[in-house]
């Protein structure tokens, strides 16, 4: 009897030792809509739920296009309030001067939607439609016509399940179909592109907005990054892993990424120049209340090397945050 009870015990434990494990792997993994991304030169995503709860941005007045009223009152989906999750793939075009630009774009996006109603939205507006593994995909054209290829830019959506879209305004369906792919095997925790295997091991843990891979790619001009007319540094191809997470205050971090010791040394010597060059610049500029966020964030930005990583350090302040969430938007397809 005591040996039945023992071993009954301990299959007990294994098995919560076997449940705690899953948990833990489930937690430490990357986010499902990041996981159905497919490969490409960079990844961003957000976990809208905890900016939403920190800035009350789907309270705020929203300015929205005739077009983008449609599309609310057509499928009951307000974004701001709707959506939970958002992962977007770039991916760098070969002709930068197509319909596509220089980037191109997968998305998964995922929150409450009312499948019937988007699906017949989609069916209105789509000028075709293909079924790929149980699944209907819409081409919508979007933008304006291309002058050289008298093309335009296509944008190909799908409904993965009830609460999960998937979007991509690349010129063939490789993408669309790797994620309806990547939907079918999405039970593994750590499924995903070579980029997210390779890169989210980086993402600090409970990171509620983060970058990898390639980040400078649409801020590229003549082969460097280029961020508000300023040029910096850095080629076009720098790896980075940027990162915002909250742990009482709001925390940026972003890390690139030298193939040596030496060239983080340099960068992180040329950017603190750059940036004390900013801030003394931002000194001899008017002081207005509405910009002490701002001010506050600079302030707190910090610049150092760890081996072969230039790593910049910041706090946000949710003031600012919620200047940036508040501002007026039109969304466009």
């Amino acid at each position: 009897m005591r040996k039945s009870t023992r071993y009954s015990l301990l299959i007990a434990l294994a098995l919560v030792a076997a449940l705690a494990v899953a948990i833990f792997l489930r937690k430490a993994a990357p986010p499902e809509a990041a996981r159905l991304l497919p490969e490409s030169d960079a990844i961003v995503y957000f976990n809208l739920k905890p900016l939403r709860l920190a800035t009350h941005f789907d309270r705020t007045t929203v300015t929205r296009s005739a077009d983008y009223q449609h599309f609310i009152d057509a499928t009951g989906i307000v974004p701001e309030r709707d959506l939970d999750d958002a992962a977007f793939a770039l991916h760098r075009m070969d002709d930068p001067n197509g319909p596509n630009g220089p980037v191109g774009y997968s998305e998964v996006f995922e929150g409450r939607f009312d499948a019937q109603r988007f699906a017949t939205y989609l069916a209105t507006i789509a000028t075709s439609q293909e079924t790929y593994d149980g699944h209907t995909i819409f081409t919508i054209p979007v933008g304006d016509l291309d002058n050289k290829t008298h093309t335009m830019r296509q944008l190909r959506v799908a409904q993965l399940d009830y609460d999960t879209i998937a979007a991509s305004n690349m010129p063939t369906t490789e993408q669309i179909h790797s994620i309806l792919d990547r939907h079918r095997a999405a039970a593994s925790p750590f499924s995903g592109s070579s980029l997210l295997s390779a890169r989210y091991g980086d993402v600090p843990l409970l990171s509620s907005a983060w970058a990898i891979g390639h980040i400078g790619l649409p801020f590229s001009e003549r082969g460097y990054i280029s961020v508000l007319g300023l040029q910096l540094p850095l080629p076009e191809d720098t790896t980075f892993v940027a990162s915002l997470r909250y742990v009482g205050t709001l925390h940026l971090r972003v890390e690139q990424i030298a193939p040596t010791d030496a060239e983080a040394a340099r960068s992180a010597e040329t950017l603190n120049t750059l940036l004390n060059l900013f801030r003394s610049i931002q000194q001899g500029q008017p002081r207005v209340p509405a910009d002490a966020s701002l001010r506050a964030m600079i302030a707190s930005l910090k610049i150092e090397q760890h081996k072969d990583r230039t790593v910049l350090t910041g706090t946000v302040p949710l003031e600012l945050l919620k200047q940036l969430t508040a501002a007026p938007a039109s969304p466009q397809p």
